[in-house]
Formats: C-alpha cells, sequence, structure tokens
C-alpha cells in the first residue's frame, strides 16, 4: 500500500562541488498513538533507524495528503545525543507539505531517532458487551475501544493509548496541517545563496527568525570547517500542564490502516455481582417498568483498576445451555470513576408490569377564615397497586408515587410494605415478587392543603 508520509535523507557533504547521496529511511520500528477526544488530537511517537554520516545530513519529510500539524515536529536521538546535533527544521517555500531536520553528527552509521508529531483525523469511542449469568446474579463484561483512522496515514503494529478528559487547544491541529506554510508567509534563507547541493536560491519558512543561519557561520564560497561546528542558539519553550485526564494503554500492539475502523480489547471481567432491578416512576417513564442492572467499578466486584469511559453498552442473557444469547437492553453510560456504583437502564420491561388504579378520592376537614371562606382542607386518596411478574425469575422493584404537595401522609393496607420519602414530594417503596406471579395492595395517601399544613408540625 502506498504510504503518504515519506522520509528521505540527503547527506551532503559540503566542499566545493558538493555532492549529494540520497538514502531512503527504513520504516518504523515502533509507533505509538495518544489519542485526545473529543479534540481530534493525536500525538505520534515514531522511532526509527536513520544512517547518518560524519558531517551534516538533511533529513527530509514530506506529509502530503495527511493531517499532520507540521508546527509539531520533533526529531530526537535515542542514543549517541553527545555526539549528535539536531540543528533546524525548515520548510522549503516551492515545495508544499515538506520539511528538512539539518543534523550534524560526529558518527558515521545507524542511529535510533524518535520522532513526534501532532496528527488529526483518528477518533475513538467506548463500548462495552455485558452478559448475564441464566440466574442473573453475576455478569461477564467486556469493554471495547473503536479506532477510526482519517488522518491520511498508515500506522503499523502501532500501540495504542486513549486520552478521557478535556483538552484545550489554541488551534485545531486539522486547520493548521491545511496551511499552505506552515508558519505564514515564507522568508529568504540566509547564508545559502550559493550552490549547496541543489538548495541554491529556494526560500525557507523558520519558526526561529532570529537565528536565519542554517550553518551557524559558514562560508558561501563552499569551503567549510567542519571541524569549527557551532551549535546554533537553543531557544527555551514554556510548557504548560493539560487539564486532567485519564490514560488508557491497549495491550498489544494493531495496524490501523488508513480509512478504517479497527475494534480493540481494553478490558474483560468475569463474574461480576450485579443486581437485577425494576423501576415505576409515572413522573420520569410514564405507565411503563423500566430495568435496571446494578454493580460497583471496584476490586470486590472484580473491577476497579481504572475509571469507565463514556460509551453505548449492550447487555445479553443466555437463552439456553448452549450457550445461545438473547438481547435485554442497551444504555449509554457516563464516565464512571473508580469505587462508583453504575446503573444501567436497559429500557421497559415487557414481562413486568405496574397498574395503579385511584378507587376513592374525597376533600374534608375543612377550615374558615374569619370571613367564612376556605382556608384549609384535606384531600384523601386510595389507591389499588397491581405488580405482574410473567418472568420465571424472582425481581426486585421499586415503585416512586406522587403527592403533589410537600405535607402529605401514607398508609398501606399490608403491613409488610413501608414507605421513605425520596423527596418532599415523592414515596418511595420496594417489594420482592415471585416468578409468574402477582401481587394487588392498598395505599392512602392524606394530602394537607392551605392552613391545614399546619397539622403536619403537631
Amino acid at each position: 500500500m502506498k504510504r503518504a508520509l515519506i522520509f528521505i535523507i540527503l547527506v551532503i557533504n559540503l566542499t566545493a562541488q558538493a555532492k549529494i547521496d540520497l538514502v531512503t529511511l527504513p520504516s518504523r520500528d515502533k509507533v505509538q498513538l495518544t489519542i485526545y477526544n473529543p479534540a481530534d488530537l493525536t500525538l505520534v511517537r515514531e522511532r526509527r533507524n536513520l544512517t547518518l554520516k560524519k558531517g551534516w545530513n538533511w533529513l527530509q519529510l514530506a506529509w502530503a495528503n495527511t493531517l499532520i500539524d507540521p508546527t509539531s515536529l520533533t526529531l530526537e536521538p535515542l542514543e549517541q545525543k553527545d555526539k549528535i546535533a539536531i540543528e533546524q527544521l525548515v520548510f522549503p517555500a516551492r515545495v508544499q507539505q515538506v520539511g528538512q531536520w539539518l543534523i550534524y553528527s560526529q558518527v558515521d552509521g545507524r542511529v535510533p531517532f524518535e520522532i513526534t508529531y501532532f496528527t488529526s483525523g483518528l477518533a475513538w469511542r467506548a463500548f462495552y458487551m455485558g452478559t448475564l449469568a441464566k440466574d442473573e446474579k453475576m455478569m461477564r463484561l467486556e469493554g471495547y475501544v473503536r479506532v477510526d483512522n482519517n488522518s491520511g496515514e498508515d500506522y503499523e503494529n502501532a500501540q495504542t493509548r486513549v486520552i478521557v478528559g478535556q483538552v484545550h487547544l489554541l488551534d485545531q491541529i486539522a486547520e493548521l496541517a491545511k496551511r499552505q506554510y506552515p508558519y505564514g508567509a515564507p522568508l529568504r534563507m540566509h547564508g545559502v545563496d550559493g550552490d549547496y547541493g541543489g538548495f541554491a536560491g529556494y526560500w525557507y519558512e523558520v519558526a526561529d527568525k532570529k537565528n536565519l543561519s542554517l550553518f551557524g557561520g559558514m562560508r558561501r564560497t563552499g569551503q567549510v570547517a567542519l571541524d569549527a561546528y557551532e551549535p546554533l542558539e537553543r531557544k527555551e519553550i514554556k510548557k504548560e500542564g493539560l487539564s486532567e485526564y485519564f490514560l488508557y494503554t491497549i495491550e498489544g500492539a494493531e495496524t490501523i490502516l488508513n480509512t478504517w475502523g479497527k475494534r480493540l480489547l481494553s478490558f474483560e471481567a468475569n463474574d461480576i455481582t450485579v443486581k437485577s432491578l425494576y423501576k415505576y416512576d409515572e413522573e420520569r417513564w410514564g405507565t411503563e417498568t423500566i430495568r435496571f442492572v446494578a454493580f460497583n467499578n471496584d476490586e470486590k466486584h472484580n473491577l476497579g483498576q481504572t475509571p469507565i469511559p463514556n460509551g453505548d453498552v449492550k447487555i445479553y442473557s443466555q437463552a439456553d445451555d448452549l450457550g445461545f444469547l438473547s438481547y435485554v437492553g442497551g444504555t449509554n453510560i457516563k464516565y464512571i470513576p473508580v469505587n462508583e456504583e453504575i446503573e444501567l437502564n436497559l429500557g421497559p420491561a415487557r414481562l413486568v408490569t405496574v397498574e395503579p388504579k385511584l378507587m376513592d378520592f374525597k376533600t374534608e376537614k375543612y377550615l374558615f377564615d374569619s370571613k367564612g371562606n376556605v382556608s384549609g382542607w384535606d384531600e384523601v386518596q386510595t389507591w389499588q397497586i397491581e405488580v405482574t411478574n410473567t418472568r420465571t425469575l424472582a425481581i426486585e422493584i421499586e415503585i416512586t408515587r406522587a403527592s403533589g404537595t410537600a405535607y402529605w401522609q401514607m398508609n398501606f393496607d399490608q403491613k409488610d410494605i413501608s414507605y421513605e420519602k425520596y423527596d418532599v414530594t415523592h414515596a418511595r417503596f420496594k417489594l420482592n415478587l415471585e416468578p409468574r406471579n402477582k401481587r394487588t395492595f392498598g395505599y392512602t395517601v392524606r394530602m394537607y392543603h392551605g392552613e391545614r399544613e399546619q397539622a403536619m408540625s403537631k
């Protein structure tokens, strides 16, 4: 497959008659991708072995048809650091999407280098698959990361890391990558107007406008004193921390081709203790009963090593002894920190129903003001609740009822049911129901209005 990112070494003998040796760069030994969402930003770190000759070397990089940010390019030797100097990165004005590093080497041979840069067009998203045991008390959970590559470049045998958190960018990487000139308008390069290997008369754009001389004071006559090499002035770079984030490293290495998407396994956990729960709340879900599966992101539940990123989750259950699965439901989860509970909303439950019926309604205990107007009263409602479980498993159900006022009292007609005040206007109660069973119970709610509200404080 034709690659978009091309590296070439131009080794220049700076003599009266310049000679250029053209050497192609070997393929990547290692590559690491760190993908930030939703910043459309990926940090690429590559290891390559460059063949250098003593003296001055050119390393040329072409990134046509990619989304690489040329202002982020850096090059560093991993060995022989005291004998190799990376001088400047320049950009020929007449050739778009090409950069050239000037390297001075005191060694002759292969040296490992790390090349880093930012690129756009790589994105990731998390999703999860949970499989419930037949008794729905345990679950297996698998986490995946899908990486989509639209950067214009293939990345072979890449270690992939993804970042959860917000990253502040001054510029969008995709826009920087598409600039005609990396830093703006090109400038005339000083000191290289002689014939040095075919570079005569080129216009160069450089980030350091105060130091445009590439060759550190070399004579334009072509007679160069290599033993009089002086390093070019280095500029201080101010570094600032990013916002808080969490780093996920995907085990192993994968090839992620341009325009392809790839699913990578991020984690798997077995024997997670879960709690199945059904909820009924007319104000939130109307007349439908909603099914939930709850567990904790902690070591006790065989999780808790890392937070769980945002993503879609689908839950299945074992349909038979042969291992066939049936789909239970799915939802989208938000970022779940370590040691926090996860409650998955799996949607309406077809086999569990709750039917409230208003059986009686009345008002009583009127109070009147000095003018004979009603100033307070009690409203009394009597309800009947029928809960039906047609499943083959026992269930726990949580029912929330609204009173419509902050002043109320509730009484049940069966002693094994009691309620708690969920908030000032809602009552919540739970009950367990055996498989393929039905239960009917009733309650009365007394609501105090006007001056009758004072009765609640007595």
